[in-house]
């Protein structure tokens, strides 16, 4: 069975900070890696070196990574029951200094590693200096940044779905609300205002995904690739990999300790979703904005101007939109760092994790607050249905009449309902309004009958075809989105 969680994942630590070296002190050699060196680094080695700064968010990875370790090597016989007892004891120990703000990072030690190991020896001696058998900072990195990026995977697909059930439940809400549809920015065909809100639920239920093939293909465990090649002790990596809930080790000692294909696929995830985000995000801008009029944010999601008092701003939204460039600026930045590093392990990986840390903690706002707007947001179901039939967006029913009724070709229906669209534009009126003998004009089958076509309600409850926006489909299809996900849990809810 795997070990389980300290508490929450993928948080820092409260109230600690690394520790830097006073100003002016004498550099200090690291006692855990000292023996090659009679002397410390220069400060500015120090502080280019050192991740403790930033690392320490991997403190609950790391220990349950150690204290996996510790099991498997007391149950190899490596380590003696008493040793394996006393560092457990000590790991707990240090995870509740940690929670409790109390544990100093010191940036000496460069890494939440060392510090653990290091103050691990302070507390229960010869025994802690121990639990580095077999292992390696290179594997033990490895490891502890796939199980956060693992948690963090659950912690977004549990956003994703969250706002994947507030979309469906609003697009159950109007399901039948007439909208204009567009392309180009221009009005197409009327649709529903449902119709619209289950797009994103169509592409945030792939956001979900791609992160469930992100977590599967991670789901293997380094540790105990050691450096780069391997151990000489008899360890278990089985075992290791299954207390720490991995499908099963790594494969190739080499690739085990430079993989980084992990987070370069979740970011690539958390990039796509971005964009999503940014687009309902641009969505909402322009719904709020006073020509359009669609919606209306309340004040917890809109801020005020310093000098037009009228002003509501859909802040929230604008910020979610562009939040999407430091995700995507993490993707490229973890890419560049990795497109030319050879085997094995290089210090340049060790800008692996700010840009996850970063991009995760940002989607992971985007969601809340884009979560907020859709159950927040007002639908202007009057305005929607007034402009649903602007822009003559019935003409393709009309088209479609003269296919269905008069036998036309459909590229000859749509010459002659081009030509009626303009004319009532010269005349200034709706394509329902054209005088009869207008439209005989055009083509003598037209009969008076055919107007029932040309209105909004008509034109969306003709579109009955699998996925269109008729809505008794749009209702059914919330209905069974909102089961899915009320039901089912984690990528299951996708399929």
């Amino acid at each position: 069975m795997p070990l389980e969680e300290d508490g929450a994942l993928g948080q820092p630590p409260r109230q600690v900070e690394a520790v830097a070296a006073p100003a002016g002190a004498p550099a200090v050699a690291n006692a855990q890696w000292g023996g090659r060196f009679a002397a410390g680094p220069a400060a500015i080695m120090q502080e280019i070196n050192a991740s403790i700064g930033f690392d320490q968010r991997l403190w609950r990875q790391d220990l349950r990574g150690s204290k996996a370790h510790a099991r498997m090597l007391e149950q190899a016989g490596i380590l003696d029951a008493v040793d394996a007892a006393a560092i457990r004891d000590g790991l707990d120990a240090i995870g509740a200094e940690i929670e409790a703000g109390r544990f100093v990072f010191e940036t000496a030690l460069e890494d939440i590693h060392m510090n653990i190991e290091a103050r691990l020896s302070e507390r229960i001696g010869e025994a802690g200096k121990r639990l580095h058998t077999a292992r390696s900072r290179n594997d033990q990195v490895a490891t502890d940044f796939r199980l956060w990026v693992r948690d963090a995977i659950d912690g977004i697909d549990a956003q994703v779905a969250a706002l994947m059930l507030s979309l469906a439940a609003r697009a159950q809400e109007h399901a039948a609300d007439p909208m204009p549809g567009f392309t180009h920015l221009q009005t197409a065909q009327p649709v529903t205002f449902g119709h619209h809100l289950l797009a994103y639920v169509e592409m945030l239920a792939r956001d979900r995904g791609r992160l469930a093939d992100t977590r599967r293909r991670l789901n293997e465990c380094p540790l105990g690739s050691a450096a780069l090649a391997g151990t000489s002790f008899p360890i278990d990596r089985s075992l290791t990999a299954s207390l720490l809930g991995f499908d099963r080790p790594t494969q190739n000692s080499l690739d085990a300790v430079s993989d980084r294909d992990f987070a370069l696929e979740y970011l690539s995830a958390l990039s796509i979703l971005s964009v999503h985000l940014s687009r309902l995000a641009e969505e909402i801008v322009t719904w709020c904005s006073a020509p359009f009029g669609f919606i209306r944010l309340s004040d917890a999601f809109t801020t005020g101007s310093s000098i037009m008092p009228q002003k509501r701003n859909p802040d929230a939204a604008e910020l979610t939109r562009a939040k999407t460039g430091r995700i995507v600026g993490a993707l490229v930045g973890l890419l560049t760092v990795m497109k030319g590093l050879p085997l094995a392990y290089a210090k340049d990986m060790q800008e692996d994790k700010e840009p996850v840390f970063q991009a995760t903690d940002a989607a992971a706002l985007c969601l809340a607050a884009m979560d907020g707007m859709v159950r927040d947001l007002v639908a202007r179901t009057d305005r929607m249905r007034a402009l649903a039939g602007s822009g003559y967006s019935t003409a393709t029913d009309l088209a479609d009449w003269l296919v269905r009724v008069l036998k036309l070709p459909f590229r000859d229906a749509h010459h002659v309902t081009g030509r009626l669209v303009g004319r009532a534009e010269a005349l200034g009126v709706e394509l329902a309004d054209l005088p009869l003998e207008t439209m005989q004009a055009e083509h003598p089958g037209i009969t008076a009958d055919m107007v029932a076509v040309l209105t909004v309600d008509a034109s969306i409850a003709s579109r009955t075809s699998e996925g269109g926006t008729a809505p008794a489909n749009v209702a059914a299809q919330a209905a069974r989105w909102i089961e899915r996900l009320q039901n089912q849990t984690g990528a299951t809810a996708c399929t």
